[in-house]
């Protein structure tokens, strides 16, 4: 693929998004930036959502991982889509009924500003870290396989790609991410229905061909029941259920999007709605990836030492220029919609939680948000350039994996503010939201030493939260606040 016609694909791209911020965002205000108005069409945010949930790492990842876990990762997807029906009857109608902005005001009502801010300050450094990691990797592909052709820099590919983000999204905010989000999904999904279609035509399979190839493919097992195994399905289901519940319901950044509907009901039809289409997505690139190793296996094709590059390299090699373009609006959707979002949350939470923005008025309000976007901007360039300093994949997989225990405490107090009337000595909130990974990091490192073999996999969030419970239940009066 011409790389002048890869910038060209790619310039398109952004400015399409900037003229949809141009018509979102005339009248937008404050209010319009944190919650859209509440005036989003729930049928909108729920397929937006799937392109925000499914990132850049994600897009890559998935179809390449299926040579090593087959299917399993479908069993975490079921549960998670538990979870998301649990956040639907449990935390929405919540929400909704406290009528919350920034969704950690919750725990300023129920505990105390300490716990507020607590609750608050780990999302901030979980969402900078995350976003800054998946930009990071996803950039990185895009590095190697475009922009090293014209000779730029990766400082100033992510520079550059930060600023356009921050172009359509200062002024609009959520309110611009809600549809932003629909044609990035657009984008996302057709690329890998482009993708499918292009390999069942070379393998000349018809749809029940298509369907009887991946079904015996032994590359489709889906169920796995070692218990020491990570893949073992009790341990995704329920790992996948309480990752979503905390890393959906309990993440502003994914709260924001359902908070702009109407009212509760329609909210929870977003929910409800979007989980079915996340579940048939994830089906949708699993069973490409399937189809990628029976077309390697076919073309004698060697698979790459790192599977998340067999996607990039079948796609932009093997499959023509139609699917090769739609590879890289797809990549280039699902890498920048997780990081608009993340941008608009992080601006969302640290004025509404620390800079108390409601007290002002509209003008300074204005300048508030404005600068405090722009700084979230730089501090994910930052982030970024400093992973790419480091120049070590394992260290800076690591600052993801440390990132990740801090939504273990976001758990504890939600779930403790909620299901228990104790009242919790305020100060101390923060010494636990700490006290709590700490632990855990310790639990997982000699986790095989201490339970005969057993290796933690994403169920230590459920550890992590249990032990923030136990020291917010230490520190807690009984039988103060009326249930």
């Amino acid at each position: 693929m011409s790389p002048y016609l890869v910038l060209g694909i790619v310039l398109g791209y952004f400015l399409v998004l900037i003229f949809i911020s141009w018509l979102t965002a005339r009248k937008a205000d404050t209010q319009a930036f944190f919650t859209a108005n509440r005036k989003s069409p729930w049928y909108l945010v729920a397929f937006g959502m799937v392109g925000a949930t499914l990132s850049g790492v994600t897009f890559i990842s998935v179809p390449g991982e299926v040579g090593n876990s087959a299917f399993s990762y479908l069993q975490f997807v079921l549960g998670n889509l538990v979870g998301y029906w649990l956040v639907a009857g449990i935390l929405l109608p919540l929400y909704y009924r406290l009528n919350l902005v920034s969704i950690y005001s919750f725990l300023d009502e129920r505990f105390g500003p300490r716990s507020y801010k607590t609750g608050s300050f780990f999302f901030l450094i979980s969402k900078l870290i995350g976003a800054a990691f998946r930009l990071f990797l996803v950039a990185g592909v895009l590095q190697i396989a475009f922009f090293d052709a014209f000779k730029i820099p990766f400082s100033l590919t992510v520079i550059v790609t930060i600023a356009l983000i921050w172009v359509y999204t200062f002024k609009g905010g959520i309110k611009t991410i809600v549809w932003t989000d629909t044609l990035q999904t657009l984008f996302l999904v057709s690329a890998v229905i482009f993708t499918i279609v292009a390999i069942s035509r070379s393998l000349d399979l018809n749809l029940s061909g298509l369907v009887k190839t991946i079904a015996d493919d032994s590359n489709s097992q889906l169920f796995f029941w070692d218990w020491r195994s990570g893949n073992n399905f009790f341990k995704q289901f329920v790992s996948g259920m309480f990752i979503t519940i905390v890393m959906v319901g309990m993440d502003q950044d994914m709260m924001q999007k359902n908070l702009t509907c109407k009212n509760k009901w329609e909210a929870q039809k977003n929910m409800l709605v979007f989980s079915l289409s996340f579940l048939f997505t994830v089906v949708l690139f699993l069973s490409l990836g399937v189809m990628l190793y029976i077309f390697a296996r076919e073309h004698g094709i060697s698979i790459p030492e790192n599977t998340d590059d067999l996607y990039p390299m079948l796609a932009l090699k093997y499959f023509g220029l139609p699917v090769g373009i739609a590879f890289l609006l797809g990549i280039t959707a699902a890498a920048y919609s997780s990081a608009d979002s993340a941008l608009t949350a992080l601006t969302t939470s640290f004025t509404v939680d620390f800079l108390k923005i409601h007290k002002y008025p509209e003008e300074k309000k204005r300048r508030i948000k404005m600068l405090s976007h722009l700084m979230f901007s730089v501090l994910l360039i930052v982030v970024i350039l400093v992973f790419d300093a480091i120049n070590n994949q394992s260290i800076v997989v690591a600052v993801f994996t440390v990132a990740g225990y801090t939504y273990g405490p976001i758990l504890g107090l939600f779930l403790f503010g909620m299901y228990s009337t104790r009242k919790v000595n305020d100060k101390w909130v923060p010494y636990i939201g700490i006290f709590a990974p700490v632990l855990c990091y310790f639990i997982s490192s000699y986790s095989e030493v201490l339970f005969n073999g057993y290796q933690f996999g994403f169920e230590l969030l459920i550890l992590n939260g249990a032990i923030t419970m136990l020291g917010l239940l230490f520190i807690s009066e009984k039988n103060v606040v009326n249930g």
